[in-house]
C-alpha cells in the first residue's frame, strides 16, 4: 500500500484527504516539484527544493522548511514505500480558507502533501536500447508565467492531450515569433554540427532542474558546446538532433517531429555522449 504524508502525517495513499475549500483545489494556488529516485538516491534533490521555495516565494506563500527537513520527510517517505524506482511528488498549496475568494487570505496554514509513484528503471546511454520518441508541433498557448511551477497545469495538460490523441509522445511549442519555448512538460534541445542549443530562460520556459543539472555538466566537461539563445521553428526541422529532458525523462532523444524523420530519423551521436556524462554524474547534484 502507497504511504503518503499530509500535513505531518504518514498515512496511506487511499485515507489522504484536503478540504474542498483548498485553494490548490479551487485555484491551482500552490507549487509542485517531482523528484526523481533511483534504489533510495535522489537526483537534483538540492535544485528541485530550491526551485519549490523560489515557486512559493513568488507567489506569496510562507513556508520555511529547511533543506534538512525536507530530506528528513522524503527519505522517511521513500523508507516507508520501499525505496525502489519512485517519483517523490512535493504539493504545498495555500491551505484552506473558510470561503472562495480570489485574493491571498491571511493566517492560513499550508498544506503539505508529498506521496511516491513507481517510475522506470535509470535510463541507459545506449542507442540501441533506447526508443526514440515522435512528438508534434504547436503555438503555445499557456499563461505568461511558465517559470513559475504552478499547480495549475491546464493549459499544459490541453497542449499534452492535443498530441497524445494522435499518437505523439510529445508536443513541442513556439511562440507568435516561432520561437522554439518549450515542450507541454520538458524543456527542449536541438543539435547541430556538434552544438547543443536551448532557448535561454525567461517567463515561457520552466527553470528545468535536469536542464539545469544537464547544462553543468555538460560545460564542465567541456567536450560539448552549449549555446543558451533563440531557437526559431526552421532550426528544429533542420536540426541533426532534438532533444527533451525532464525528471521523469532524463534526456529523450527525438526522431520524429510532425511526422518527419530528425536527420537520419535515428538517435544521435551528440544523445549517446551527453546521456552517458549525465547517467554518470546525474546523482552529484
Amino acid at each position: 500500500m502507497s504511504i503518503a504524508f499530509l500535513n505531518g502525517e504518514f498515512l496511506p495513499l487511499s485515507e489522504a484527504r484536503i478540504s474542498p475549500l483548498d485553494r490548490g483545489f479551487l485555484f491551482g494556488d500552490g507549487i509542485y516539484e517531482v523528484v526523481p529516485s533511483y534504489q533510495g538516491k535522489l537526483v537534483g534533490m538540492v535544485p528541485h527544493i530550491e526551485r519549490m521555495q523560489s515557486g512559493l516565494a513568488s507567489i506569496g506563500i510562507k513556508f520555511d522548511w529547511s533543506m534538512d527537513k525536507w530530506q528528513t520527510v522524503i527519505d522517511q517517505l521513500l523508507e516507508q514505500n520501499g525505496k525502489g524506482n519512485l517519483g517523490v511528488y512535493i504539493h504545498v498549496s495555500r491551505g484552506a480558507d473558510t470561503k472562495r475568494f480570489h485574493a491571498y487570505p491571511d493566517n492560513v496554514e499550508p498544506t503539505v502533501f508529498l506521496f511516491c509513484y513507481d517510475i522506470p528503471s535509470s535510463p541507459t546511454a545506449d542507442a540501441s536500447k533506447t526508443k526514440g520518441l515522435k512528438v508534434n508541433t504547436q503555438q503555445d498557448l499557456r499563461w505568461q508565467r511558465c517559470n513559475i511551477k504552478s499547480t495549475s497545469l491546464l493549459g499544459n495538460v490541453m497542449h499534452f492531450q492535443q498530441g497524445y490523441a494522435n499518437g505523439y509522445h510529445e508536443s513541442l511549442l513556439f511562440n507568435e515569433n516561432n520561437e522554439l519555448t518549450e515542450a507541454s512538460s520538458c524543456n527542449a534541445y536541438i543539435v547541430k554540427d556538434g552544438v547543443v542549443i536551448t532557448p535561454p530562460l525567461d517567463n515561457q520556459i520552466l527553470p528545468g532542474v535536469t536542464r539545469k543539472i544537464l547544462l553543468d555538466i555538460l560545460r564542465k566537461d567541456g567536450s560539448i558546446t552549449v549555446e543558451e539563445r533563440v531557437v526559431n521553428m526552421h532550426e528544429v526541422k533542420n536540426a541533426d538532433e532534438v532533444w527533451i529532458t525532464s525528471s521523469s525523462k532524463d534526456i529523450a532523444a527525438v526522431i520524429e517531429v510532425d511526422g518527419q524523420p530528425v536527420a537520419d530519423g535515428k538517435i544521435g551521436p551528440v544523445w549517446q555522449k551527453a546521456m552517458q556524462l549525465f547517467s554518470e554524474q546525474k546523482f552529484n547534484y
